[in-house]
C-alpha cells in the first residue's frame, strides 16, 4: 500500500476574541484546558489585527465570541478569527456565539428590509466557518441561515434548575411576555411540573425599535408565582411593562427569566424598579458594572458550553445533553 498512515490524536483548542474572556476562561477552566494565548489589538484607524500564538495545524478549534456592544466590531473581529485560523490550515472550525448576532432580524416585517440573521451565517461561512455553536436563538429556524451543522443550546436546564431553588411548585404559573413565546413557556411548564400557563398580549410598533405595549393578561395569575420567561431582555421596555400587567392582575410576585442579558440603557433601572421580585439572566453577555442592580441574579453558561464543545470533539451527540429532544 503506497502512502504514509498516521495515528496522530486530535487536538481540541479554544481561542477566544476581546468581547467577554472571562466566559472564555471559565469554560477553558471546564474542559481543563486553557484559552490559546492570541494577539489582537486596534490599528490607529480602527482596523483589527489577530494573530495566535502556537500553532493551529489540524487542531479542532473553537472561536468563542460574545456579541455585546460594539457588536459590529466583535463580528468583524470573530471573522477575521475564523479567517487566520482557516489559513493556518486549522482541520475544523466552529463558531461558539452565544448571543447570535442579528439575531432578532430573522425575517422582512416591511419591503426592502434586510434578513441580517441570515447575512451574519452567510460571513461566517465565507470566512471558513465549518460548523456553528449558539444558546436559545431568537427564532429556531435561523439554525437554516447555516450551511453547516448548528447545535443549538438551550439554557433553560441551567435556569430550571435555579428557578426551582426559588418557588413554591404548587403556586406557580409560567408567563410568556408575548403569544411568540408560547412554545418556551410551555416547555418551562413542563419542566416544573406541568404548571399552569398564561401570556402578555402585547402590541408592537415595527417602525419603532424596542417600543412594545403590554395591554392583559390571558390566563389566571392571581395569587401566583409567576416565572416570565423570555430568551433576551435588551432595554427591558417589554419585560417592566409585562411586570406591572402581572401585578396589577393579582399575581403574588414576579421572577423574570431570561437566556442573555443584553440591558441596554435604562434597562438596570427599569428592572429594578417594576415590581419584579428578582431577574435571572445567563452569562452568555458580559454584563458590566453599571448595568448590574441589587435584585439580579447572574448565572453561568460556561458547564453547558464546555460539555457541549466537549461532546462536539468526542463526535457525541450535544442532542444528548437535553434529554434527546434538542
Amino acid at each position: 500500500m503506497s502512502g504514509i498512515i498516521t495515528t496522530g490524536e486530535k487536538r481540541l483548542v479554544l481561542v477566544s476574541g476581546r468581547a467577554h474572556p472571562e466566559l472564555a476562561e471559565a469554560v477553558g477552566e471546564e474542559l481543563q484546558t486553557g484559552v490559546l494565548p492570541t494577539t489582537a489589538y486596534d490599528f490607529a484607524n480602527g482596523e483589527i489585527y489577530v494573530r495566535f500564538n502556537e500553532s493551529v495545524r489540524g487542531c479542532d478549534a473553537f472561536v468563542l465570541q460574545s456579541h455585546t456592544d460594539p457588536i459590529n466590531q466583535w463580528m468583524m473581529e470573530q471573522l477575521i478569527m475564523i479567517d487566520a485560523l482557516k489559513r493556518a490550515s486549522a482541520k475544523r472550525i466552529t463558531v461558539v456565539a452565544p448571543f447570535y448576532p442579528y439575531a432578532r432580524q430573522d425575517k422582512k416585517h416591511l419591503g426592502r428590509e434586510p434578513i441580517s440573521a441570515r447575512l451574519m451565517a452567510d460571513l461566517y461561512k465565507t470566512a471558513g466557518a465549518d460548523r456553528l455553536m449558539s444558546v436559545d436563538l431568537h427564532a429556531a429556524q435561523a439554525q437554516g441561515f447555516f450551511d453547516g451543522p448548528v447545535d443549538h443550546l438551550w439554557a433553560m436546564p441551567v435556569l430550571v434548575d435555579y428557578v426551582r431553588t426559588r418557588v413554591n411548585l404548587s403556586r406557580v404559573t409560567v408567563v410568556s411576555p408575548d403569544a411568540g413565546r408560547i412554545r418556551v413557556a410551555e416547555k418551562w411548564a413542563n419542566k416544573l411540573g406541568g404548571c399552569p400557563l398564561a401570556f402578555v398580549h402585547k402590541t408592537r410598533d415595527t417602525t419603532r425599535p424596542n417600543v412594545a405595549v403590554a395591554n392583559r393578561v390571558v390566563g389566571d395569575v392571581a395569587g401566583r408565582q409567576c416565572v416570565l420567561v423570555d430568551d433576551l431582555i435588551d432595554t427591558g421596555g417589554t419585560i417592566a411593562e409585562a411586570v406591572k400587567v402581572l401585578r396589577a392582575s393579582g399575581a403574588k410576585d414576579v421572577i423574570v427569566v431570561a437566556t442573555h442579558g443584553v440591558l441596554s440603557h435604562p434597562a438596570a433601572q427599569r428592572l429594578q424598579e417594576c415590581g419584579a421580585r428578582e431577574i435571572v439572566v445567563t452569562n452568555t453577555l458580559p454584563i458590566t458594572s453599571d448595568k448590574r442592580f441589587q435584585n439580579l441574579t447572574i448565572l453561568s453558561i460556561a458547564p453547558l458550553l464546555a460539555r457541549a464543545i466537549r461532546e462536539v470533539f468526542d463526535d457525541g451527540s450535544v442532542t444528548s445533553l437535553f434529554d434527546g429532544v434538542a
